[in-house]
């Protein structure tokens, strides 16, 4: 099983373009899968949907969440429809299982107030302040991802037309930038990242200290310590910072299909965690119900 599980994260890698995170959550999903059914003396050609059923009964009974669950029988049924497709197994055993209901939920969300205070912290005194005013105003700006964030590259900045263009695993979107932070990439663009770049084919639009692209661990350390700066009791996250973004525009009258495209879900569902329709164009939804464009 352990070969097959690196052909398919190999197969999954290539053909579907996925990020390394989300490979890293398949390989722990099938891995832990293996060592049960190692554990119960099943082979992995022989599992069928009892053995699944009662895989999933004690991941309940170990406390994990239903959404944790959840992905693991995704990540088991992506394997077995791979086995199938390549003729190692005839069925997949995954097919009648049903995954836990999720309960869709709004994070924590910082108040309008709380992100100024936020984004007032960073001092443009420095490099580093330059840089980490730049990010903290672009995340809020932006809604994105912190792994899209991390991944952007200068060329998906168009400054002059305002807007910068986020690569997902699927498909790529464009997101309005809103004045205040073309402000401060601006200033980022023409006096920090040149000078902390140590390599002038570096590519990256964020850059750690010392000149090359920054990390997850480092952006979350980031906002860590403006949060700690700003005295800010809640638990401030990129992600909240995003979930901040699509409630902040809501509050403020935008379209909840626009923040769909904006947030890149693929399925409006997992917008409709905020609000309700409304309608109107992408670009004029951003400049009057962003708080800071």
């Amino acid at each position: 099983m352990e070969r097959q599980i690196k052909l398919f994260l190999k197969f999954i890698e290539t053909e579907k373009k996925l990020s390394n995170n989300t490979l890293q959550s398949y390989r722990r999903d099938l891995v832990q899968f293996e060592e049960y059914i190692n554990e119960n003396k099943i082979r992995y050609t022989h599992v069928h949907e009892e053995h699944v059923k009662n895989y999933v009964s004690e991941l309940t009974e170990m406390g994990k969440k239903p959404s944790t669950i959840s992905r693991s029988i995704a990540s088991i049924r992506s394997f077995y429809q791979f086995l199938v497709r390549k003729g190692k197994v005839k069925e997949d055993p995954t097919a009648k299982i049903q995954s836990p209901k999720i309960e869709k939920r709004v994070p924590s969300v910082l108040t309008s107030q709380e992100v100024e205070l936020l984004l007032e912290q960073p001092k443009d005194a420095d490099l580093k302040g330059i840089r980490d005013k730049a990010m903290l105003e672009f995340a809020y700006a932006t809604g994105m991802r912190v792994t899209e964030i991390i991944s952007l590259n200068i060329d998906d900045i168009h400054l002059d037309e305002g807007y910068v263009t986020c690569k997902g695993e699927s498909k790529s979107r464009d997101i309005p930038l809103g004045k205040m932070c073309e402000k401060a990439l601006k200033e980022y663009l023409d006096h920090s990242r040149n000078i902390l770049i140590k390599n002038d084919k570096e590519q990256a639009l964020f850059v750690n200290i010392n000149g090359k692209r920054l990390t997850r661990q480092g952006f979350w350390k980031i906002i860590k310590y403006y949060k700690e700066q700003a005295h800010i009791e809640k638990d401030i996250t990129p992600h909240v910072l995003r979930h901040s973004f699509a409630t902040h525009l809501l509050q403020n009258g935008a379209d909840l299909k626009a923040i769909q495209t904006m947030l890149g879900h693929s399925d409006i569902s997992s917008t409709q965690v905020y609000m309700q329709f409304q309608d109107s164009g992408l670009k004029d939804i951003y400049q009057k119900a962003h708080p800071r464009a």
